[in-house]
C-alpha cells in the first residue's frame, strides 16, 4: 500500500514540474507545443510506479496542457479537427512511453530479483566461491570465501586472484599453478592437485579442494571464472586416521602372520574364526583345516574341562596370562604351551569371542628339567668332591697325630710317611682332573705327542691300576696283539686313559672278580677294551656315562665313587687323540666294557723313543735357595725339605719381604708364589730381573693356578719354570740339578 501510495506521490510531482516546466517555456513557445513537458512526466511515472501512475499522469497532464497552453486557454475544448489529432497524437504517443517504461521496469524488476537471488545463492553455499573477469582480476567472494581467505568482497574485488586466493604444497611448500589461469588456457574445468593448502590474510593455513571453471556469455565468449572450494581439514584428519588405522591393521596383520606364535580368535562357543602361520607351524594344521572348526581339535581330552573354565573366565571380562598346559599337535604329539587368552568385545562392551596366543614351550621345559637335572648332578658332584677331599685329609691328620705320640717307632713313622705321601698324591689327582676337564672343555688342552708302542702304554696304565686291582683281590687278564703297534700319542696321557678305567674297573667289581684288559687291530685302527664282571650299568645310566659329573646310581653308594668326571676326562683325551669311546652293560650286575677306538700310526716301521723316568736325580750340587709363600706353613716346610737334601735354604713371606732377602742373599734359585700381599710375584720377579745380580738367577714360579695362560703370564714376567702345587719333590730336586721340570 506504502508503496502504491509513493508511485502515486512521485507520478504527481514529476507532473506537477513538467507543467511548471511548460509554463517557463511557454514566452518561447506558445501554443505550438504544449505536451512537450508531459512526455518525460509520463515516463517517469510508469517507470517508477506502472502504467497506472503513468496513466494517470498522462490523463491529467492532457487536462492541464490543454487548459493552460491550448487556444483559447483557459477552456477545454475539441471542436477543431487539430485539436482531435492532438490529444490522438499525445494518447498514441504516452501509450507507447507508457508501455515502454513498463517493460524496462519489469525488465529491472526481474534483473534485480535475479542478482538478489544470486546473492542469496552465494551467501547460501556452504563452499567458499570468487568469481574472476577474463584478466583474473576478482569480481566477487561470497561470505565462506571471505572467512577462509580472510579479505572481504569489496575489498578484494579488482584484485589479483593470486594475491587473495594463496596455495601452495601441503609437502613441498611451493606455490601451485594459478587455477583460473589453467581455466583460462583450456577453456575446462580444472580441479587443484592433491595437498593444496591455502593461506589466508592472517597467515592460517587450511587444506583445501577445489575446482574452477569457465564463465562465458551468450555468445560462448570467455568472460571469467568461477572458483569454488571448501575446507577439508576435518576431511584430511579421517583420511589420515584411516590411513593410520589401515597402517595399523596391516602391521597388525604382519605381525600376528609373522609371528612364531600360534595366535588364534574362536567365539565364545569354541569355534576357530582365525588361524595365523604360527599356529599352522605349532599344532600343524593349515587354516583350511582348522578355521570353523572347535578349538577342541587341539586340546587332550582329558583337558577339555580347561577350556570350559577358561570361557567363564572370559565372559566375566578376565584376561588368562600365561597359562601353562598341554595342547595335542595334528601328528599326535603333545606339547608343552603358554596361554595368554584375551576377551573380544564388541561396541556395547559385551564379550563376543576371544583372541588367544599360543607358545610352544616344550623345548623350554626340557631345558628347565636338563638345568634342574644339572644342578642336582652339580650339588651332588659337591658333595663328592667333598667326600673325596675330606677322606685323604682324615689318614693324614692321624698320620700326623701319631707321629707326634711319644711312642711312634722308626717302623711307624716310614709307614705313616707313605700314608701321607699316597693320600697327598690323590687329592692332587684329584685337583689334577679337575684342571684337564677344564682345559679339555674350553679348547686349552694341549697333547705332547710322540711316537709310542701300544705295549708301552698299556704297561704304563697296568702300572699304575696293579696295586689297587690287586688290593681288591680281582684276576686280572691281558691280552695284545704279538706284533709291535705304534701309535702317535701322548704316552703319560693314554696311560692315564687306561688307567682310569682299570681303576674304575677294580672299584666297581665286587671283590674276587675279574678283569680283561685286552687289544686287537682292526685295519688302520686298533681296538683296547676294559671289561669286568662288576656291578654293571642300568640301561637309564648308559647314555649319561661320558658326562660330567656322572656316576651311576650304584656307585653313589660304594666308598671309592669318584669325582664322576673320570669317564667324561677319558673321553676328552681320547677325543684328542682321534679317537672314540663306547660303553656297553647288560644292566645292573652283568659287569661292564668300555672300548677305546685309535688310528695307528703311519710309519709303523720307525722305532718308538724311548721313555724317560722322572726319578729324582741324585748328586745335586749345593745351592742358595730363597723360598717366598705367604702361606708359611708351605714355605717353611719346603725349606726344611730343601735342608735334608743339602741345599741352603732361607725364606719369606710377602712380596716386599722377598725383594729385600733376595737382595742380602743374591741366591742362586728364587721358589715363588704368586699371589701374594704387598707385592705379587710378577712383580717381585720383574724387580730381580732388572737387578744386575738378578740376569743369571733361577727363577721358579710355584703357584697354584696350572693353566696355558698363567704358564704364559709366568715366562712374559721372566719366569724359568713354572711349577704348580704341590710341587713334586723328585720334579723339584731334578730342576735344581739342572734338568728340565
Amino acid at each position: 500500500m506504502h508503496r502504491a501510495v509513493a508511485a502515486y506521490m512521485t507520478a504527481l510531482a514529476a507532473l506537477i514540474v513538467a507543467v511548471l516546466l511548460r509554463k517557463l517555456l511557454d514566452p518561447w513557445l506558445a501554443s505550438d507545443v504544449p505536451f512537450i513537458t508531459m512526455f518525460g512526466a509520463v515516463a517517469i511515472a510508469a517507470w517508477l510506479g506502472g502504467y497506472r501512475p503513468g496513466i494517470a499522469t498522462a490523463v491529467l497532464g492532457y487536462l492541464a496542457c490543454a487548459y493552460c497552453f491550448i487556444e483559447p486557454r483557459g477552456r477545454f475544448s475539441l471542436s477543431r479537427a487539430e485539436d482531435v489529432i492532438g490529444l490522438l497524437l499525445y494518447l498514441l504517443t504516452c501509450g507507447i512511453i507508457i508501455v515502454l517504461a513498463e517493460a524496462m521496469r519489469r525488465t529491472q524488476h526481474r534483473g534485480s530479483e535475479d542478482r538478489e537471488r544470486l546473492r542469496v545463492t552465494f551467501a547460501s553455499i556452504g563452499d567458499a566461491v570468487i568469481t574472476t573477469d577474463a584478466e583474473g582480476r576478482v569480481t566477487l567472494l561470497n561470505p565462506v570465501a571471505e572467512q577462509m581467505t580472510g579479505w572481504k568482497s569489496a575489498e578484494a574485488t579488482g584484485q589479483p586472484l593470486q594475491l587473495v586466493f594463496h596455495i601452495i604444497n601441503e609437502f613441498s611448500r611451493q606455490v601451485v599453478e594459478d587455477p583460473v589461469a589453467k581455466v583460462f588456457a583450456t577453456g575446462n574445468i580444472i580441479g587443484l592437485a592433491n595437498h593444496t593448502v591455502l593461506i589466508a590474510k592472517d597467515g592460517t593455513e587450511r587444506p583445501i579442494d577445489d575446482s574452477a571453471a569457465p564463465i562465458r556469455d551468450a555468445r560462448g565468449r570467455l568472460v571469467g571464472c568461477v572458483l569454488v572450494f571448501r575446507d577439508v581439514t576435518q576431511r584430511r584428519r579421517l583420511e589420515k586416521e584411516a590411513s593410520e588405522r589401515l597402517r595399523t591393521a596391516r602391521l597388525l596383520s604382519a605381525i600376528v602372520e609373522s609371528s612364531d606364535d600360534a595366535i588364534v580368535s574362536k567365539s565364545l562357543d569354541g569355534m576357530i574364526q582365525t588361524w595365523n602361520f604360527g599356529a599352522e607351524r605349532v599344532f600343524g594344521y593349515t587354516p583350511q583345516e582348522a578355521i570353523g572348526k572347535h578349538i577342541s581339535l587341539v586340546i587332550p581330552r582329558e583337558r577339555i574341562k580347561e577350556e570350559d573354565e577358561i570361557v567363564a573366565r572370559l565372559r566375566a571380562g578376565e584376561r588368562v596370562d600365561h597359562f601353562e598346559t598341554v595342547r595335542v599337535k595334528k601328528n599326535g604329539e603333545m606339547i608343552n604351551v603358554s596361554l595368554t587368552i584375551s576377551p573380544i568385545k564388541d561396541d556395547s562392551g559385551q564379550v563376543i569371542g576371544a583372541s588367544k596366543i599360543a607358545r610352544d614351550i616344550t623345548n623350554q621345559k626340557r631345558a628347565e628339567a636338563a638345568l634342574l637335572e644339572a644342578d642336582r648332578r652339580k650339588d651332588e658332584f659337591l658333595a663328592t668332591l667333598a667326600h673325596e677331599l675330606r677322606n685323604p685329609l682324615a689318614p693324614i691328620l692321624n698320620s700326623v697325630a701319631v707321629l707326634k705320640a711319644p711312642g711312634a717307632t722308626d717302623a711307624d713313622q716310614r709307614e705313616l710317611r707313605n700314608v701321607i705321601e699316597r693320600q697327598v698324591q690323590h687329592m692332587s689327582r684329584l685337583l689334577d682332573d679337575l684342571l684337564d676337564v677344564n682345559r679339555i672343555t674350553t679348547g686349552k688342552f694341549e697333547l705332547r705327542k710322540q711316537r709310542v708302542t701300544l705295549s708301552a702304554v698299556m704297561d704304563a696304565a697296568l702300572e699304575t691300576s696293579r696295586p689297587l686291582i690287586e688290593s681288591g683281590g680281582h684276576q686280572l687278564t691281558v691280552s695284545a696283539p704279538p706284533e709291535p703297534i705304534f701309535l702317535e700319542a701322548d704316552l703319560v696321557r693314554l696311560a692315564q686313559v687306561f688307567g682310569n678305567l682299570l681303576n674304575n674297573a677294580a672299584k666297581y667289581t665286587d671283590r674276587g672278580g675279574r678283569i680283561w684288559f685286552s687289544a686287537t687291530r682292526q685295519d688302520g685302527e686298533v681296538l683296547i677294551s676294559v671289561r669286568d664282571n662288576g656291578i654293571g650299568i642300568s640301561r637309564e645310566a648308559l647314555p649319561r656315562i661320558f658326562d660330567m659329573f656322572s656316576q651311576a646310581s650304584p656307585a653313589l653308594q660304594r666308598s671309592q665313587g669318584g669325582l664322576g668326571i673320570g669317564l667324561s676326562l677319558v673321553k676328552g683325551l681320547v677325543e684328542l687323540h682321534g679317537g672314540n669311546i663306547t660303553a656297553k652293560s647288560e644292566g645292573p650286575g652283568r659287569g661292564s666294557e668300555l672300548t677305546v677306538r685309535l688310528p695307528v700310526a703311519t710309519n709303523a716301521s720307525m722305532p718308538a723313543r724311548n721313555e724317560t723316568t722322572n726319578g729324582e736325580a741324585t748328586g745335586t750340587a749345593k745351592h742358595r735357595v730363597l723360598i717366598v709363600d705367604d702361606l708359611k706353613d708351605s714355605a717353611d716346610s719346603l725349606a726344611r725339605l730343601l735342608r735334608l737334601r743339602g741345599q741352603e735354604a732361607a725364606t719369606a713371606y710377602d712380596g716386599e719381604e722377598a725383594i729385600r732377602a733376595a737382595e742380602a742373599l743374591r741366591p742362586d734359585i728364587v721358589l715363588l708364589d704368586i699371589g701374594m700381599p704387598k707385592m705379587n710375584g710378577f712383580d717381585v720377579c720383574r724387580h730381580i730381573r732388572q737387578q744386575p745380580w738378578g740376569q743369571d738367577t733361577l727363577l721358579i714360579a710355584v703357584t697354584g693356578w696350572g693353566q696355558e695362560e698363567d704358564r704364559r703370564r709366568t715366562e712374559a714376567a721372566g719366569f724359568d719354570h713354572h711349577l704348580v702345587k704341590p710341587v713334586d719333590p723328585a720334579a723339584l730336586m731334578k730342576l735344581l740339578s739342572g734338568g728340565a721340570a
